[in-house]
This record gives C-alpha cells, structure tokens and sequence, in this order.
C-alpha cells in the first residue's frame, strides 16, 4: 500500500483498515452499480469520512450496469440511504457531484491537475443542459436550491443532459 495506490470497492473494511488506507495514502474506487447489482456489500461513506481516507465515485461495468455518471451517483446516494451510514442520513447532492468529480481526482493523487475547473487545471469537462428533457426543465424550474437542481440532474439524468463535450 502507498500513495497513489487505489483499491477498488473496500466495502468490508472495518477502522483499521481504513487507518491503513489513510496512513499509507491510499484509496478507494468506489462502484456503487456494481456492488448493488452483485450483491456484495455496501461502501460505509460514514467510515470512510469518520477515518479521513480518500475515496472516488467510480463506474465499474465488470460487474456493475453504466458508465453513466448520473446512475453512479445516485447508486451512491440509495446506499447512503440504505443504512450503510447512520439511519436517515445520505450522500448530499453537492457531495455526490465532488465525489464523482474532484473526488476521484483527489483519490488519484491528481488535485490541482484534473477535476475542476480551477485556473491551472487541465480542461476537460461536459457542459450539462439541466433543461434538455421537458421533465428535467420542469424540475429545473422548479428547483428551489442548487441541491435540488444537482439532485434532479442525478435522478433524471442520462446522455441527453450532456449538451458539449471540451477536450484540452
């Protein structure tokens, strides 16, 4: 185990071994589609946040359902809503998002370099049209926070919500 060094799924992991995660600067791919659809245990959010060790949102088709960003988020979110945190707590729709985005970037050892839209940073990015069905239009004129704009975008979201991809 070492810096950089990223390990897919950790869904059984008790303190220890997430204060090993930490000490050594290693991290979690985490695959929520996939491990809903196995079967095979939950991320524990609440531990892994608890402990301080770094973790992604990631799409693992090998044994998940989609590439799709937006059904990885809210995969995340009903596990979070499931009781693998503490009862009635879940991912918030800002978390999700940074998760999936600086998150990932950060468990890849890559902050300050991909992510986010910071000066500096590499460029790559989608540019997202939260009114590209007439259903998400109407909850995005609905939307009382940006909350809920991001958290319809993840429940309603799917390639039609993705209007320009910007490469470099």
């Amino acid at each position: 185990m070492r810096e950089r060094a990223i390990y897919a799924h950790c869904i059984h992991f008790d303190d220890e071994d997430r204060a090993l995660m930490r000490s050594t600067g290693a991290a979690a791919a985490v695959s929520p589609t996939s491990n809903l659809f196995l079967g095979s245990g939950f991320f524990d959010y609440a531990g892994a946040d608890r402990v301080g060790f770094r973790y992604g949102l990631a799409s693992d088709v090998g044994g998940g359902t989609s590439f799709s960003p937006f059904r990885t988020m809210l995969a995340a979110y009903c596990v979070g809503r499931e009781g693998q945190t503490k009862p009635g707590m879940s991912l918030g729709p800002q978390a999700l998002w940074w998760q999936h985005t600086a998150g990932a970037a950060q468990a890849l050892g890559l902050d300050g370099v991909v992510g986010n839209l910071q000066p500096g940073c590499e460029a790559d990015f989608v540019v997202l049209n939260p009114r590209a069905t007439p259903l998400l239009a109407r909850k995005a004129e609905q939307a009382g926070s940006l909350d809920e704009l991001l958290f319809s975008m993840i429940v309603l979201g799917d390639d039609r919500l993705v209007e320009r991809t910007v490469v470099s």
